[in-house]
């Protein structure tokens, strides 16, 4: 068996994912005792022994959904998106004087992975649905996280990146990594990024387990991981978002 809380595992979060962790699994009844940090998430998500982690809304609907099972979506409380749902921000080095996207339109976007909905799928989305007229596919660098598209900004090797607006509160709160960066649009909210299972796992049981071990951690502890709520949200609502350029 396996468990991993791969999305906002950081050095400020990891102590109470942790600890997060170690009351679902005693909740729920069953887990390895320490999460896998160790291995890439796109092969733990499709782990037959998967008992619990978070993916990203992109790889869910491009091929895990009909392998795994849709536990629930924690609610971080991204401001003007509803419960469950988060935006992505698009960012810029704050000496960089343009102030519209449309002067973008040659830039290069540093993402973190082709495959990730707030790093990628929402950009793109965004740009389409706004009518900005140029499409960043063919102008990237992909950079491993956010916070590697965040530096490749910051230093100069591109001139914009899409990060989600939670990775980007930590950021501001934890670290000074975006100091000298500033937004300079943010997209509409999409579903956040959900907990699965393997197939076949009984989510109900797995989404009370989750709820319980929410309520049990300290204020301190949830303030740190943001997590207010896990709602459950159809897996409709993530299939019906747009696939990204496979660029």
């Amino acid at each position: 068996m396996t468990a991993s809380l791969p999305m906002y595992d950081t050095a400020a979060t990891s102590a109470a994912n942790d600890r997060f962790w170690a009351l679902i699994r005693a909740e729920y009844g069953e887990g390895p005792e320490e999460l896998d940090r160790a291995t890439d998430p796109h092969e733990t998500w499709r782990d037959p022994g998967l008992v619990l982690s978070q993916t990203c809304g992109l790889p869910f609907r491009s091929g895990l959904y009909d392998h795994v099972t849709l536990v629930g979506t924690p609610d971080y409380g991204v401001p003007g998106c509803p419960e469950g749902y988060y935006c992505s921000v698009l960012v810029v080095r704050i000496s960089d004087k343009r102030k519209d996207l449309r002067d973008f339109s040659e830039s290069t976007l540093a993402r973190n992975d082709i495959r990730s909905q707030s790093g990628w799928a929402a950009a793109e989305a965004h740009l389409s649905e706004n009518n900005i007229g140029f499409s960043f596919a063919g102008r990237t660098i992909d950079t491993g996280s956010h916070a590697a598209s965040l530096a490749a900004v910051a230093r100069g090797d591109a001139d914009i990146a899409a990060v989600d607006a939670v990775t980007w509160s930590l950021l501001v709160r934890d670290t000074q990594a975006v100091d000298d960066l500033r937004i300079i649009a943010v997209t509409r909210p999409t579903p956040g990024l959900p907990f699965i299972s393997a197939a076949g796992r009984d989510a109900g049981k797995l989404l009370a387990a989750c709820r319980t071990a929410l309520s049990r951690l300290t204020d301190a502890e949830r303030e740190c991981l943001m997590i207010r709520d896990i709602v459950q949200i159809p897996a409709a609502d993530y299939l019906a978002e747009p696939l990204p350029p496979q660029d």
